[in-house]
């Protein structure tokens, strides 16, 4: 795994665009943070890009669908044991209530879940696409998983560091 920073001027987003574009469409994107810096007339959004080794040629099959990811390669041993126990319970319950499992969380949210040591509603609701409702309806099951995982794990920030003022 490797990270990669990018940032994209709010004002004139169009170099900065095509620079997370053209990479984004070389390497194969394991997960994506991004965090809006308010400075003013030099505001800017910021991203995190999480590579899985190896390039987009690798993953691109022709058939036009999102490259499947093994978990196993991307998290660490320690990590993939609390999220191979959040897929177990999204099992459980999915087949309960008679939905697709990915109705609950997709793979990619569960992991998030775990890089993230997402252990309040609030951390929950930062992951793209887990929304209020799934939050209401789900999060008092998942997070005594991942509050009794992470109990003594600092939660993880995503703030950006401080971007030193323009000078002018």
């Amino acid at each position: 795994m490797r990270f990669h920073f990018f940032t994209v001027e709010a004002l004139t987003p169009t170099a900065g665009e095509t620079e997370l574009n053209a990479f984004c469409a070389q390497h194969r994107i394991a997960s994506v943070d991004k965090q809006f810096v308010d400075q003013g007339a030099h505001s800017y959004w910021l991203f995190c890009l999480t590579t899985v080794d190896g390039n987009g040629a690798e993953r691109s099959s022709g058939s036009g669908k999102r490259g499947r990811i093994d978990y196993r390669e991307v998290l660490s041993e320690t990590d993939f044991a609390v999220y191979a126990d959040l897929r177990e319970l999204r099992k459980t319950m999915a087949e309960q209530e008679g939905v697709p499992m990915y109705a609950l969380f997709t793979n990619e949210q569960l992991a998030e879940m775990v890089t993230r040591r997402a252990t309040s509603m609030a951390a929950l609701g930062e992951i793209d696409g887990v929304g209020k409702a799934r939050i209401e309806k789900y999060g008092k099951y998942f997070l005594p998983v991942l509050g009794k995982a992470f109990a003594d794990a600092p939660a993880s920030t995503n703030a950006p560091p401080a971007r030193p003022a323009a000078k002018g």
